[in-house]
């Protein structure tokens, strides 16, 4: 069960009630001149007198609504704007939390929102760069929720389904990005992901740390190690190229979509980080789903992919 998603005119036309915005800075204005609603600096003065909660972000802001909402204001409304897509956080019962250095994984079909808006209009600012590491997570969802170990037949057949639509999608500012990346959300909810996001889940703290100017984040380290992950699975797996030719998925495709995704500046940055916390990597619970056995001595085709 998926919330109905609706355009910014029906949003606009809803009768929300008491309601309050929780949103990046970037897109409050557009959404409190549309939609009548006080804004919240901080999501923890939402009141006993609110009726919905409009929350506009990306999946980090998305996933602490969606656990606010569940764990403290359960009978309140929950409407989601994803400003970027990547994440798909707004189509996923699975909450992912930044606490103390480290991820916490929770899974709830309560978490979903009530509705998701798509509104194309909010991307007008949004970068090239920040759209392609977007595309990157997209991409990490569905081919780890494709190749998972744990995915059942009608798993892999939507997303095999979904890949080739996505190798359709230019990398880059393309509204049906929207879509595609909730569906590859949902897709990995209900079968795990794999040694992209233990890479990820791992080291992407350490990384905001060391460069304090934002540049670092989940999709960037997706959008990074798409490629090599894909490339020591198959080094070391037959399972990965059978399933494509099982199900037709364009192998030489997805790799064509990793390579132009790969940037070998930001691949040499995070480098350090992975050696230093490769134990962590190997122990990640995404990384035990990882559609080939990740043992530690697979930390060499790291320092010699380059």
């Amino acid at each position: 069960m998926h919330p109905p998603v609706l355009s910014a005119a029906e949003f606009a036309g809803m009768t929300t009630g008491a309601s309050a915005l929780w949103a990046v800075d970037s897109v409050r204005g557009a959404i409190s001149s549309a939609v009548p609603c006080r804004v919240l600096e901080d999501p923890r003065d939402l009141g006993p007198a609110d009726e919905t909660l409009i929350a506009a972000g990306g999946g980090t802001l998305l996933d602490e609504a969606k656990f606010l909402r569940k764990t403290k204001h359960p009978d309140v409304r929950l409407i989601a704007i994803p400003t970027i897509w990547g994440s798909g956080a707004e189509n996923s019962p699975v909450v992912v939390l930044n606490r103390a250095g480290s991820k916490e994984i929770h899974f709830d079909p309560s978490f979903l929102p009530d509705a998701v808006v798509y509104w194309p209009e909010l991307l007008s600012s949004m970068p090239l760069w920040r759209a392609r590491y977007a595309c990157g997570d997209a991409w990490s969802h569905v081919l780890e929720a494709f190749f998972s170990p744990l995915a059942s037949t009608a798993t892999r057949t939507g997303a095999a389904a979904l890949i080739g639509e996505m190798l359709r999608l230019p990398l880059g500012l393309d509204t049906g990005w929207f879509r595609a990346s909730a569906r590859a959300c949902a897709l990995q909810a209900v079968s795990s992901v794999g040694l992209i996001h233990g890479i990820a889940h791992s080291i992407e703290s350490a990384l905001t740390e060391e460069y304090t100017d934002g540049s670092w984040g989940h999709s960037r380290l997706c959008s990074t190690f798409l490629l090599p992950v894909l490339r020591l699975n198959l080094e070391i797996s037959a399972k990965p190229g059978e399933l494509c030719k099982q199900y037709g998925v364009d192998l030489d495709g997805v790799l064509r979509v990793a390579r132009r995704l790969f940037e070998a500046e930001s691949y040499r940055q995070a480098m350090s980080k992975l050696i230093e916390l490769w134990p962590r990597i190997l122990y990640d619970r995404c990384t035990r789903t990882n559609c080939a056995l990740v043992r530690a001595s697979r930390l060499e085709f790291f320092l010699a992919f380059l």
